[in-house]
């Protein structure tokens, strides 16, 4: 704990030193500033401030005004929280506690929000910030307030740092604290989570870790380098400043809680009966408001503990009957504790895809890929149903899932490592990318083998199986760049006596056929997307490439100019010589392309045909619209009731 604590101190002392770095000796001239703390919370805090200030308790709609000296150095303000003290001032927090005394003279104990400050250290600036790297602990917002006129030659005053989101509703599970979420920092003390190491090797880079708190306060200061733009504010000396508890999200849904009023001592104007009767309606005001408050926290108290009892009775049984289905012919079970060692605490990180993050892995002598699902709220019914679906398959063009873990609320697959990654590594020429560009036999092979495993999937199985996310980063490739599609969270199961399902929009935007405005969808969206990848292994580009010309950005629209203009040797990948010595070749697979990129889904054909073409036993049908972006509401070959809703169009395979 000790060396823990020492990376999390050092790493909090070299951000307040970085404040002080960035202003210049001080002169004579003490302007100082006041800090009023509010609180807007609805329970009791116990504000923080350290070194002038000490702490006090505010209760709901409470302020404390801290006049804060110039030239104080760096201060920092926070809110302890689930606090007892005794007459003299000895107790203990369940957040922020300092040493056990209400005054602190000390920092806090993590998790707890911070708000830095230096007060007019050059008579000129003061530099202040919200911190998050001892975690959160309640939201906050540290404004500026209107200050009197600016100096000669001071900077005007920046906007204030908000984080008024509840990081702790959706803290990980890892990070999860007591009141609060700490910092992975503080929790795995490992260099890339805390940000140090010498320089040129400090691993800073976003982690899953600090999505949350990069994705909910992106105005505080955290460890990893999403800092792109500053998270230092700066206002002209002698500014006041407001540090607000349980902010509103919108501050034009409610103002700021004004301090509380001063009692007024002397005559008013107003006799002693006058007095005692507005007393009187005031009383019974409070008392009704009080009575009627209570009675609401009672009732919603009860449904509150209803709805968790029931929903651990449910956990329960989805658990109970879990141990009830047969094993047999289902992957191996895992915990969550051996992935966890599996996987080194998920050190590994080799990608992150829409449904959750994939982490390198070694069981056994096996190395392995753990897919750890986002917690999407998938009961433990629906979840072993999809795992014994995709257990159930197997092709050696298909990813082999060797197990899964389903514990309480975690949700994780394992499945073989393919050590080359995904295609899209080797396809895009990616600028200070080292793999070379790929020969045509490598190309053929991949795409052929990409055939048969969605020919699999539609005909093969029991049922048909709409892969429904078919792309280059959703195609591993092995040492000898053996092809195998993979990700099957999308997965559509229909039956074989339905032409079609109707389902929400899923997918990728750039690979998606165009029925999918009206939601109505057949394992024909799979061939459609794979016309696509073909296209895109022919030219090495994206098929949204918003990097290029306006009239280059969408590949397939590029595709539907060059065809009728008999110019379609100009999409071959320029980057690889050997490509261009195979150019008749590639033209007939741009054919083949073309049929799979039909509008018509009637049109296209079966993945078993464009097996049976890419092994020449049978020719490319001859009858091709060579239309393939859909621009106005056409029939697109499904039939049905579009939906009074449907998807944007920007969303699908390219613009319109």
């Amino acid at each position: 704990m000790a060396a823990g604590s020492t990376i999390s101190t050092s790493r909090r002392t070299h951000h307040l030193v970085t404040l002080l770095l960035l202003v210049a000796a001080s002169t004579n001239y003490a302007a100082g500033a006041t800090l009023n703390i509010t609180n807007r919370c609805s329970f009791t805090v116990w504000p923080a401030a350290v070194p002038v200030g000490g702490g006090m308790r505010l209760d709901p709609g409470e302020s404390w005004a801290l006049d804060v000296p110039a030239n104080s150095g760096a201060g920092r303000v926070w809110a302890r929280t689930g606090c007892s003290f005794d007459a003299n001032g000895n107790g203990s927090c369940q957040t922020g506690d300092c040493g056990g005394v209400l005054k602190c003279k000390n920092s806090g104990k993590p998790p707890q929000t911070l708000a830095e400050f230096t007060v007019d250290q050059t008579s000129v600036q003061d530099f202040f910030d919200i911190s998050l790297t001892d975690g959160f602990n309640v939201p906050m917002d540290f404004l500026p307030v209107p200050a009197p006129e600016q100096r000669h030659g001071a900077p005007p005053c920046s906007k204030g740092p908000r984080c008024p989101a509840n990081i702790t509703s959706q803290c990980p599970s890892e990070l999860k604290a007591p009141g609060g979420c700490n910092s992975a920092c503080n929790v795995f003390k490992q260099d890339k989570y805390c940000c140090t190491g010498t320089t040129g090797t400090k691993t800073c880079e976003p982690t899953t870790f600090s999505l949350p708190f990069v994705r909910m306060c992106p105005d505080a200061y955290s460890y990893s380098l999403d800092d792109s733009s500053s998270t230092t504010f700066t206002c002209p000396s002698g500014t006041n400043y407001q540090i607000i508890f349980c902010p509103p999200t919108d501050l034009t849904s409610s103002s700021p809680v004004p301090p509380p009023a001063p009692i007024a001592i002397g005559p008013s104007g107003l006799d002693s009966s006058s007095k005692r009767g507005g007393r009187l309606v005031a009383t019974i005001v409070v008392s009704v408001i009080g009575s009627t408050s209570v009675l609401t926290i009672i009732i919603a108290s009860i449904i509150i503990i209803k709805r968790r009892i029931r929903r651990h009775q449910e956990m329960q049984e989805e658990e109970q009957e879990f141990e009830e289905l047969p094993l047999q012919g289902m992957p191996r079970r895992f915990t969550f504790q051996q992935l966890q060692e599996a996987t080194d605490q998920f050190r590994d990180k080799l990608g992150q895809g829409g449904f959750g993050s994939v982490f390198l892995g070694q069981i056994g002598g096996e190395r392995v890929a753990v897919k750890r699902l986002d917690q999407s709220g998938q009961g433990m019914r629906e979840f072993m149903a999809e795992v014994q679906t995709i257990g159930s398959i197997h092709h050696i063009n298909l990813v082999r899932l060797i197990g899964f873990c389903a514990e309480k609320s975690q949700r994780l697959l394992v499945y073989e490592h393919m050590p080359k990654g995904s295609l899209d590594r080797w396809l895009y020429h990616q600028q200070g990318s080292p793999a070379p560009a790929l020969d045509w036999w490598t190309r053929y092979k991949i795409i052929t083998q990409v055939a048969k495993g969605l020919s699999y999937l539609h005909e093969e199985c029991m049922m048909r199986i709409a892969h429904l996310d078919v792309k280059p980063q959703n195609i591993l490739l092995d040492d000898n760049f053996n092809a195998k599609l993979s990700d099957f969270g999308l997965c559509k199961l229909i039956d074989r006596d339905k032409s079609q399902v109707i389902t929400r929009m899923r997918g990728t935007p750039g690979y998606l056929a165009p029925e999918w405005l009206t939601s109505q969808i057949t394992e024909k969206a799979d061939v459609y997307s794979f016309g696509i990848v073909v296209m895109e292994m022919i030219s090495g580009r994206k098929n949204l490439d918003t990097s290029r010309s306006e009239q280059s950005i969408h590949l397939i629209t590029l595709l539907q100019e060059k065809v009728k203009g008999d110019q379609l040797a100009d999409l071959i990948d320029k980057h690889s010589n050997d490509m261009q010595v195979h150019r008749q070749e590639i033209i007939e697979m741009m054919k083949l392309a073309m049929w799979c990129l039909q509008i018509d889904c009637k049109r296209r054909p079966q993945m078993s045909e464009v097996v049976k073409v890419l092994e020449g036993t049978t020719s490319i049908e001859t009858d091709i619209d060579h239309d393939f972006v859909a621009t106005n509401p056409v029939s697109f070959g499904v039939a049905g009731i579009v939906d009074s809703d449907p998807p944007v169009a920007s969303n699908l395979s390219g613009p319109r």
